[in-house]
Parts: C-alpha cells; sequence; structure tokens
C-alpha cells in the first residue's frame, strides 16, 4: 500500500478559560462546535465533506467526538471518535488524522481537542466497603487507587532536583513566557487563530495570560514547601479550551489550489517512569531525534510544549541543546493555561500559526509540539511548513 501525503491547511482554537471562568456554562459540545466550523470556513470546506471528526479528551466520558460532530452540523454520517491518552490526547488524535488520510482512507478529516474541566462530570471513587463513604477523584489521578497521589507539579519536583534548577530561575523564565504571551496579544499574533465564541474582548484572549509582577511570583508559596520550587506562579493550570485542525490528501489539497500547509513529518512517544512526569517529553525529543536520520536539529525554528513548570521548559533547553528563544516564542501553557485533552492541539495551531499563518517570515521550515502526560509519558511531532 502507498503512503500518501496529508495536510493541515486550517487550524483554530478557542480561548483558553479559567475552570468556573470564561467558558463556565458551556459543555464541551458548545465549547467546540464553533471552533470546528471555524476552521472548516478557512478551509473551504463545507460540512458535508468531512469524512471523520477525531477529539482528544480526559474528562467527559463516552464519546464527545460524536456529540461535538453534531452540534456542529456535520453529517450524521460522519464517523467520529474520541481518543484519551490524557494531556497528549489532543495531538494524538491530529497525529491520528494525518495517518489515516495518508493511508487513503479519508479526504478530510477533522481533528484537535477539547476540554471543558468546568461543565465535565465529576468522578467518584466507588468504596471499597459498604463502611465506607466514596470519594472525589482529580481530574488526571495517575492511578483509580491512588487519590492521594501528589499532583503531576509536585511529582515534577524531580526534574528541578536533578538539574539542579533553583526557584528564582524559573520564576524568571514563567515571567517571560507572560511577557511574551502579552507581546504577542498586542502584535496581534493570535488574530486569526483564536475564535471569538461571543463579540467581546474576553474571548479573544486566554484569560489567564494577565501579566503579574516578578515580585508577585516571588511571594508564592510552593506546592512542597519548605523546600519545593515549584509554585502556582511557576506551573501551568487546567483551562477549558478546545482546538482543531483541517486535515486533507493531496488530491483536495490540490483541488484547492494547494494553500500554505503544515505536514507531518514525523512523532515519536514513550514512556518514563510513573512520578517522574517531568522528563516524558524530553524523553520523547530523544527518540524524535533518533528517528530523524540526516535531519539537522537546527533547522527547527520553533519548540511549542504545553509544559507542566518552567524548570520542563528549561530542561528542554538544557538537556537537547535548544535555543530557549526558539521554545514558546510567543508564551507557554504558564501563561495561557493547559486544557488537559486539548493542550497537545493547542500546540499544532500554534504551530499553523507561526510557521503558515503570519504574515511575517516564518521562523524556520520546521516546528515541533511537544507535552508530557500524566502516567509518565511523552508525545513529540515534527511539522514541516508547505508554503
Amino acid at each position: 500500500m502507498t503512503v500518501a501525503s496529508s495536510y493541515i491547511i486550517a487550524a483554530r482554537r478557542s480561548a483558553l478559560g479559567r475552570i468556573g471562568g470564561l467558558h463556565r456554562n458551556r459543555r464541551i459540545a458548545d465549547l467546540s462546535a464553533p471552533v470546528v466550523l471555524a476552521a472548516l470556513a478557512d478551509a473551504g470546506l463545507a460540512p458535508a465533506e468531512v469524512d471523520e471528526l477525531i477529539v482528544g479528551n480526559a474528562s467527559e466520558g463516552g464519546n464527545p467526538a460524536r456529540l461535538i460532530s453534531l452540534a456542529a452540523g456535520l453529517p450524521e454520517t460522519v464517523a467520529a471518535h474520541s481518543i484519551d491518552r490524557q494531556c497528549a490526547s489532543g495531538l494524538d488524535a491530529i497525529i491520528a488524522a494525518a495517518r489515516l488520510v495518508q493511508a487513503g482512507e479519508a479526504e478530510v478529516v477533522v481533528a484537535g481537542g477539547a476540554e471543558s474541566l468546568s461543565t465535565a462530570p465529576w468522578r467518584v471513587a466507588k468504596p471499597k466497603s459498604l463502611y465506607q463513604l466514596p470519594h472525589f477523584l482529580r481530574v488526571e489521578p495517575a492511578s483509580p487507587d491512588l487519590a492521594d497521589e501528589p499532583a503531576p507539579c509536585e511529582a515534577s519536583e524531580l526534574l528541578p532536583r536533578r538539574l539542579g534548577i533553583s526557584r528564582a530561575r524559573q520564576d524568571v523564565v514563567a515571567m517571560q513566557s507572560y511577557v511574551r504571551a502579552e507581546a504577542a496579544r498586542a502584535s496581534r499574533r493570535f488574530v486569526g487563530e483564536i475564535v471569538p465564541l461571543r463579540g467581546n474582548a474576553e474571548e479573544a484572549r486566554d484569560q489567564s495570560a494577565v501579566e503579574p509582577a516578578l515580585d508577585d511570583l516571588e511571594e508564592m508559596v510552593p506546592f512542597a514547601p519548605p523546600d519545593g520550587t515549584l509554585t502556582p506562579g511557576n506551573t501551568s493550570s487546567l483551562h477549558d479550551g478546545a482546538a482543531f485542525v483541517v486535515v486533507v490528501s493531496e488530491a483536495v489539497w490540490q483541488a484547492r489550489g494547494k494553500p500554505p500547509a503544515l505536514r507531518l513529518v514525523s512523532t515519536a512517544a514513550l514512556g518514563v517512569p510513573p512520578g517522574n512526569d517531568g522528563e516524558a517529553p524530553i524523553a520523547a525529543m530523544r527518540k524524535l531525534y533518533d528517528r530523524l536520520n540526516g535531519f539537522r536539529r537546527e533547522d527547527i525554528g520553533v519548540f511549542e510544549i504545553s509544559e507542566s513548570s518552567a524548570a520542563q521548559e528549561i530542561a528542554l533547553a538544557e538537556e537537547l541543546g535548544v535555543d530557549p528563544g526558539k521554545i514558546n516564542p510567543h508564551g507557554g501553557a504558564i501563561a495561557r493555561g493547559h486544557p488537559l485533552g486539548a493542550a497537545g492541539a493547542v500546540l499544532v495551531v500554534r504551530l499553523f500559526s507561526s510557521l503558515v499563518r503570519g504574515k511575517e517570515a516564518p521562523p524556520g521550515r520546521y516546528g515541533v509540539a511537544t507535552l508530557g502526560a500524566i502516567g509518565g509519558l511523552g508525545l513529540a511531532a515534527l511539522f514541516e511548513a508547505v508554503r
């Protein structure tokens, strides 16, 4: 069987909102459907032309992809399925869409991630006996039997401890993320990327991307006192959000006049010991590099990582020799938030804006999306801009 090419010709996302904030009353279909339709409109495709919808999600349960498909007005015949690899789900969905098209089994696939944590069902653990009360589980527990396990950011203290990354250094990098995000907003880099779900300014910007003072970051109490280095200010927090891309075949791409696009080059997934989650994206990147025989790493112009902490961003630069200026050049998850199953899809939308959508010269021909998932899983993908 011949493997054909696939192309991402449109990419959109919602603004990211704090849990109980911007999208507090929006069910997952209400949050996602306008983004799907905006991406299709950008691609110049009608809902009736879609073959499949693939959605990454970690909190809704069931098959939210089908709900989103129907809410967006896609034909009832459109196949829809959901993927759950926790934080990596949205990137996984896009990779799956590219492979589906490359295999010749679809011509147009909409893929991405959606997370409405504000309205998602609560998860309750069943008591082990009649004499115990049920208890609520965290949104992303590593094990159903370990509800009191440290949160991922607390477990990630292993990374800065191993590399000797100080609290002060993490706070500076976190501050830089906010500064970059604000500079990008001021220069209107998110116009054409974010779909305002209502016609007001709040809907056109990420809710948490409000620049704090460095003094405020320095005064925050660490998650693991007294010696912990991770705080609410230098880690990313869970948010609501949706992000989708349109993946098409070579034939559809040519029929539409070969518009600028992203092409998936290679991917890598790798597990690390549970509890050492902070290492996962770096490990996945090493595996990705090993697969790129003869490829010049210097040709990668931008690295988008949905970092769990500033320490993870620092580690990516130091462990892999990446120019820090290439990592999250318009701010990362610390500034905009981490929408769990949609996080990886947001990274691809960001790459599309940097390498394809922007009116300025792109930072290069290639870009990487990488992130870790709860339980010690890392995922990385290399994309090429086709102009």
